[in-house]
């Protein structure tokens, strides 16, 4: 399970894959010319960020008529958000018990 997970951290760790992440999720499917007109970036360059989210499985691409366009799969984020519960529960129980004893101190 880390594999994949540690795919997904590197998909997302570079803020440019985070806009395209963030335009699919907003805009839903677009093609590499709707995905580059606002990026600073040429649209090689976004289809280099586009094969490391592929691969990460955070974005799909299928022919739709002449066009291909590119969707967003948030499945892999589930698979991290799975990762990460066990983590998130420690700090809220952690939490908890500082409450707790700051409440006692009152």
């Amino acid at each position: 399970m880390i594999e994949p997970v540690e795919n997904v951290f590197t998909a997302v760790a570079d803020p440019t894959r985070r806009q395209i992440l963030e335009r699919l999720r907003s805009h839903g499917p677009l093609s590499i010319k709707q995905l580059a007109q606002p990026l600073p970036i040429s649209r090689q360059a976004v289809t280099k960020h586009l094969d490391v989210l592929m691969q990460s499985g955070l974005v799909e691409m299928r022919r739709v008529g002449r066009e291909r366009l590119h969707f967003l799969d948030p499945t892999p984020l589930q698979e991290v958000d799975d990762w990460l519960k066990p983590y998130s529960e420690e700090w809220d129980q952690r939490l908890t018990r500082l409450r707790k004893h700051l409440e006692e101190r009152e």
